[in-house]
């Protein structure tokens, strides 16, 4: 287990959250998701004494919200609009505590060219990529970076808009579904190799997960809808690689200034080297999902894992941007 410098703030008694907003839902590609993930969490702090609410923004107005009198607010929002922080500015502007990250490392998380940036500069290990916002500009760098290649809009998550291509002639049609999320997207080299993740909860790495399936690559319905996907936890029984899991999620997590909760996720080529692919700062919480599994691994149950990144709401001054 490897560790940032933040602490766990730790809060004994239901009643010190105060009225609690799960935010969910939304009006993102990855609203069904965040709908499940939110359902689950309500839930799980509900059952915990916890008096909290769902809250989808979709539905209710925000100048609602702002009278509803919160305390604070577990984000279960995925994609534009709650994990790249615009909804943490909202918040922050309201001075109320929320979950996770900050206004300007969820944005920057959530944008892939800018975190491959910082990856790169800090010596941080990722794939080959090059940047584009047309046919024309993808075609050159598919060119460069040779196929396979992986294709996926800058600023979205779940894998929405995402593709493996294997021939030139598949380029276009995979630009033109890309470029329906946002006008970057990322083309990357395709690692054939394993792909792994590594959750980090208030400072401390979670073991890691290595992740099998049948299908192309591990795209939404593999992440979500199938049962045929894999998971081993730890990913490794390698002690030295396990270690190297760990410092490289810590590493790439505190470069882009996170804090709280996420993920990051990982190829490992035929060379052994794990190289970052992203960081999520609001990962799935489903039935699905991969950090409430390594959580388990360590020790902890979902109803305590949702109770402990309410806690990390405690654990920035809601004035620090990062």
């Amino acid at each position: 287990m490897i560790a940032l410098a933040e602490q766990r703030h730790v809060i004994g008694k239901a009643a010190e959250f105060g009225r609690v907003a799960v935010m969910l839902g939304g009006t993102s590609s990855e609203r069904e998701v965040s709908l499940e993930t939110g359902a689950a969490v309500l839930a799980a702090l509900q059952g915990r004494g916890v008096d909290a609410h769902a809250w989808d923004p979709a539905d209710q107005g925000m100048d609602q919200f702002m009278a509803a009198g919160f305390d604070r607010v577990w984000i279960a929002l995925h994609g534009p609009g709650g994990e790249d922080g615009a909804l943490q500015g909202f918040l922050q502007w309201l001075d109320l505590p929320y979950t996770g990250s900050g206004v300007m490392a969820s944005a920057i998380a959530m944008d892939k060219v800018r975190s491959k940036h910082l990856f790169r500069a800090a010596g941080i290990p990722t794939p080959d990529y090059a940047i584009a916002t047309t046919r024309e500009e993808a075609a050159l760098a598919a060119k460069k970076l040779g196929f396979p290649l992986i294709i996926k809009p800058s600023g979205q998550g779940s894998s929405v808009g995402m593709a493996k291509l294997f021939r030139a002639e598949e380029l276009d049609d995979a630009v033109d579904v890309a470029l329906q999320y946002g006008d970057t997207i990322l083309l990357e080299t395709c690692i054939a190799g394993d792909e792994y993740t590594v959750a980090v909860l208030q400072g401390q790495s979670l073991p890691s997960i290595r992740i099998e399936t049948p299908r192309v690559f591990y795209d939404y319905r593999a992440k979500y809808e199938s049962d045929r996907t894999d998971y081993i936890c730890p990913g490794t029984d390698d002690t030295q690689a396990e270690s190297l899991y760990a410092e490289l999620a810590v590493a790439a997590f505190a470069e882009l200034g996170c804090s709280g909760w996420g993920r990051v996720d990982f190829m490992t080529g035929s060379d052994g080297q794990p190289l970052v692919l992203e960081v999520n700062t609001v990962p799935g919480m489903t039935s699905h999902s991969l950090v409430p599994m390594a959580a388990r691994q360590a020790g902890i149950e979902f109803d305590e894992l949702c109770w402990r990144i309410l806690e990390t709401s405690f654990a920035r001054e809601v004035t620090d941007v990062t």
